[in-house]
């Protein structure tokens, strides 16, 4: 397969940082077909020789082991190319068809690693320019629009231009080696699907959790805030995963059918639910590792009274008769006690327990990042007894909590593909099922934007502080406890 890959934004920091070392990955690992382009397009005045020479020294940012050699970054440099563009400019258009007219590759790639207000403007000239051809595609970094309308008005724009099939939305969460394999634990074994429902599972924790601050992000942060950077997407993509019917096939719209299901039925926000149900708040200052960190108002580029929020903690429920009652809980935050992605499902305890002793209910840990594994908690006993009255006798056994783990690192020893080379492949190749259907982005839009209305009209309250290294305000935990549960690090 021939194929040319474009980059708009292509001194930008997602396409260096990213994109390009994942290129390289993939380059490395011989997955990337080797009758192929890679194309860069900025403002900078630049030839193809100066662009791999600026780009060399940027790879060498990578891990250790993900840096290229001097003969390996030669032999991938030679896949490089450099445009000088400007986007406004339907001139630079016609340049960019005369460079792809050069040969008929099998699959052009034009993958948007720009500001998302500059979507509409570069999808329009593409169009007028005729590059919107069956065998071209455009990928759309996230995020997507700023609310429901701006969002609505993109995909609007970008329909006019491309089908559906062509236009892949990417959350690179749904690239990562452990969120795919949410699919295959549920669909790929028998083992927990009978199980998988109201009557045996008591709530759902799904935390996405940073140490880091907002970096030298703080402009586009304030603008933003955690509900929009990870619930909007990357939070509710995994509760879709989790929630969804199984699927007839393993075909992209049959799974994206599936996760709309679930974004319909979830119980929508009002007013007063949003003062209930959702927690937001904004970290100060405090320690990380042992070190002094700033709070978020003092950190570089955002207003010393900015309301923005850093830290957001939810309760719903999916309306429908596999999960009705069963509260899933969502979280997110910066500058929290540890770097933690996981999603927890606590099962219902026993119904009569004959045992001595607080048995703890079984409780499966997906892990997705830094770890990436399952962990599953049993009760089993260890061999000793208690003197207690129970029926038969004196004597009763004891039962202690135990873990299996699996660690899909150990498991699987060769390099795994990472979620940007993972998706990069699937954009060359037309495989769509790990992008997101835009049906699915604004049912995602819809659904948050009575909470964003109702802080932007003040009914919603401040965000409450929080000190940096702890897990996020009080309320959080409140917020579960008054269901009579706990956050999985609290217990």
């Amino acid at each position: 397969m021939s194929f040319d890959l474009v980059f708009f934004g292509g001194t930008g920091d997602l396409t260096w940082r990213k994109l390009m070392p994942s290129l390289f990955q993939a380059h490395r690992h011989g997955n990337l077909p080797a009758d192929g382009r890679i194309l860069a397009v900025a403002r900078d005045d630049l030839t193809d020789d100066a662009y791999r020479a600026w780009l060399k020294p940027r790879l060498q940012e990578a891990d250790s082991a993900k840096r290229p050699s001097d003969d390996e970054y030669d032999q991938f440099a030679r896949r490089l190319h450099y445009l000088r563009m400007d986007l406004a400019q339907p001139s630079a258009y016609a340049c960019l068809k005369s460079w792809l007219a050069q040969r008929s590759a099998d699959t052009v790639v034009m993958y948007l690693a720009t500001a998302p207000a500059l979507f509409p403007q570069i999808c329009e000239q593409l169009g007028a320019a005729g590059l919107n051809g069956e065998r071209v595609r455009v990928v759309l970094e996230k995020p997507l629009g700023h609310d429901l309308a701006s969002a609505q008005e993109i995909n609007r724009i970008v329909r006019s231009v491309f089908s559906e099939r062509q236009a892949l939305r990417i959350d690179h969460y749904l690239g990562k080696p452990s969120v795919q394999n949410l699919m295959a634990l549920r669909f790929g074994n028998v083992l927990f699907e009978p199980l998988w429902r109201r009557e045996s599972i008591a709530n759902i924790q799904i935390t996405l959790a940073e140490s880091l601050g907002v970096g030298t992000r703080g402009d586009f942060y304030d603008r933003t805030g955690a509900l929009r950077d990870m619930i909007q997407n990357h939070a509710l993509q995994l509760l879709t995963m989790i929630a969804m019917e199984p699927p007839s096939t393993n075909d992209a719209d049959a799974i994206r059918d599936e996760k709309l299901k679930v974004l319909r039925s979830l119980k929508p926000y009002t007013a007063e639910s949003v003062q209930r149900d959702v927690v937001r708040g904004q970290y100060r200052a405090g320690s990380i590792a042992g070190q002094a960190v700033a709070g978020y108002r003092d950190e570089a580029k955002v207003p010393p009274d900015s309301q923005t929020e850093t830290f957001v903690a939810l309760r719903t429920e999916v309306q429908n008769w596999r999960w009705a009652g069963v509260p899933f809980y969502l979280r997110t935050g910066k500058r929290l006690a540890a770097r933690e992605a996981q999603i927890v499902i606590n099962f219902r305890p026993t119904p009569h327990s004959i045992f001595p002793g607080l048995n703890r209910p079984n409780r499966l840990v997906i892990k997705l990042q830094p770890e990436d594994g399952l962990q599953l908690h049993l009760l089993a006993a260890k061999g000793s007894v208690v003197v207690q009255e129970v029926s038969g006798g004196l004597s009763s056994e004891v039962l202690s909590p135990v873990s299996l783990d699996l660690d899909f690192d150990r498991a699987f020893p060769t390099e795994r593909v990472g979620a940007y080379e993972r998706l990069l492949l699937d954009a060359l190749a037309g495989r769509l099922n790990l992008f997101v259907r835009s049906d699915e982005q604004e049912q995602a839009w819809r659904w948050v934007e009575p909470i964003l209305n109702s802080w932007a009209n003040g009914t919603g309250g401040e965000p409450r502080s929080y000190a940096a290294g702890s897990w996020g305000p009080a309320a959080a935990s409140a917020l579960v406890a008054r269901d009579g549960f706990a956050w999985a690090e609290e217990e």
